[in-house]
């Protein structure tokens, strides 16, 4: 294969066309598919105008904005990807339609082409396990707007071949893109390490700590996140961040650490899914005023020491339980989410004794298995280790 090699994109939805502009920049003859034709005609619509304004703006010439148009092909038949040397899945996150997908794809693609999902938090081995040939099925999963956002976590099924792994990573960091290589664990690096960040800040409200507002102000103003987790929830859209959050803790076997909240279940409920709906844990309509955090320094020190704690834990217990590297898990959460610092650098600067003394604190106060700690963190606090020397 060589590095140009025609890609397929599955979707033409947000992701999907964010994909499929990241594999034309760089070269990559790129077919679009949807059943839908008015989904294929908005997509192509568009790319056009995101590259018109690419152009407008300097950052491409109009001679390059033409030819990256022109690289990509719009197709409603999976027979258009039998030259592909890749094809990359960005559908709806439910297994069985994916599974339905992939067994279909085999029919129409070379056995050499690589079948890669998008998935942000299904098994990739589940995905794999009902084709003929799993061994080139592969996790390769981007994060919104993909064209901006730097970070791909790389997941291998038990069944993908080592070949196709460094191929893969390979293609994909020739799109200037940052790898980092995942076990196939539900949701990966990221979507699993920040489930804190939004169940226990969502937890806190619920035990009448504070607001929403609040909540983000703490976590920008002492944290020194770009977004606080309401903020950040509306954005993604809550009808998003809830199915991730009930998949994650399905797959893990109904774990207490990562239970899904009643608040946001009858905010999507509501359909207040966020800045998309107009109205999610605050109030984007017209004429709609932003609410004022409560100035307490104490309390955002408080929410900022829990919230982080708890996502200290959960980055440690995958370091633990050999998700990937404490480098990767580092980059994944600094690259991928944008957080401020890595959680192990992060768990380093604070010191592992204070964050587990956190733990045991609230632990010992509510008696809940969520907030057990992490046998490596206890073991990095006794020891007085750090995770990078």
């Amino acid at each position: 294969m060589n590095t140009k090699i025609p890609v397929g994109v599955i979707g033409a939805g947000t992701m999907g066309s964010g994909i499929a502009q990241v594999a034309a920049t760089y070269g990559h003859p790129t077919i679009l598919y949807d059943t839908q034709p008015e989904a294929l005609k908005k997509a192509r619509e568009s790319l056009d105008k995101i590259l018109q304004r690419l152009a407008e703006k300097g950052k491409i010439s109009s001679d390059e904005a033409a030819a990256i148009s022109g690289r990509i092909t719009y197709a409603s038949d999976l027979s258009a990807f039998r030259s592909c040397g890749m094809v990359i899945e960005a559908i709806v996150e439910k297994l069985e339609v994916k599974q339905t997908v992939f067994a279909e794809l085999e029919q129409h693609t070379g056995e050499r082409c690589i079948l890669a999902t998008n998935t942000s938090s299904l098994s990739i081995t589940s995905i794999a396990g009902g084709c003929t040939h799993p061994e080139r099925v592969i996790g390769v999963h981007f994060f919104n707007p993909a064209p901006l956002m730097p970070l791909v976590e790389i997941i291998p099924a038990l069944q993908t071949g080592t070949d196709v792994v460094t191929f893969t990573r390979q293609l994909i960091e020739g799109w200037k893109k940052t790898t980092v290589l995942a076990k196939d664990t539900p949701g990966f690096i990221v979507n699993r390490i920040a489930r804190p960040f939004y169940g226990e800040s969502i937890r806190i409200y619920e035990e009448g700590l504070a607001d929403f507002v609040t909540i983000d102000h703490a976590l920008k103003e002492v944290g020194g996140f770009r977004m606080g987790p309401f903020e950040l929830m509306d954005l993604i859209g809550n009808d998003v961040n809830f199915a991730v959050t009930e998949t994650v803790f399905r797959e893990f076997f109904f774990d207490p650490r990562y239970r899904p909240s009643f608040t946001q279940k009858r905010l999507v409920e509501a359909r207040r899914f966020g800045r998309k709906s107009g109205h999610g844990y605050y109030d984007y309509r017209e004429g709609a005023s932003m609410p004022q955090p409560a100035q307490d320094p104490e309390l955002a020190k408080t929410i900022f020491y829990r919230v982080v704690a708890m996502l200290i834990n959960e980055a440690t217990d995958a370091l633990f339980l050999n998700i990937a590297s404490a480098e990767d898990i580092d980059l994944a959460m600094t690259r991928g989410v944008n957080y401020p610092k890595g959680l192990l650098r992060w768990a380093d600067e604070l010191g592992a004794e204070n964050v587990l003394n956190v733990l045991e604190d609230l632990f010992n106060m509510y008696g809940e298995d969520r907030y057990r700690p992490s046998p490596l963190l206890r073991v990095m606090a006794q020891q007085q280790k750090n995770f990078f020397e």
